[in-house]
């Protein structure tokens, strides 16, 4: 498996969890403390924590500690696993596209070669 493959499962296992989809959105607005996230998803601390380390390990937060006091965790967002991700599903959906286009076409062509056909000539030979 790629280095790329790997990256990616871990990004959609990191968003498989509610609470961590709520936190990935309460970060869009900015960077925050642990404490703060763990309020506003309504979690207890310990389980943010434990949510906050899949997502550092997945690469789509980040964490800093603030000069002032090294014991403050503030968590922000990493944009690089999301654009990844985007890219993966815009090559899928085109993929995709291109095998309904060729159904389609398949389908069509099917259905053309049936009108052609006349009742006393079931296999469309002429």
């Amino acid at each position: 498996m790629s280095a790329a493959t790997l990256d990616l499962d871990r990004t959609l296992e990191a968003l498989a969890d509610p609470a961590r989809r709520r936190t990935i959105e309460l970060l869009r607005d900015g960077p925050k403390r642990a404490g703060e996230l763990a309020r506003e998803v309504g979690i207890a601390a310990p389980a943010m924590s434990r949510h906050l380390r899949v997502l550092r390990q997945s690469g789509i937060v980040a964490e800093e500690h603030p000069e002032f006091d090294a014991r403050v965790r503030i968590y922000s967002l990493n944009p690089a696993p999301i654009a990844e991700l985007k890219d993966w599903l815009a090559r899928t959906e085109e993929m995709w596209a291109a095998q309904l286009l060729g159904f389609k076409a398949h389908v069509e062509d099917g259905a053309s070669n049936l009108r052609t056909r006349e009742p006393g000539n079931p296999q469309g030979r002429i």
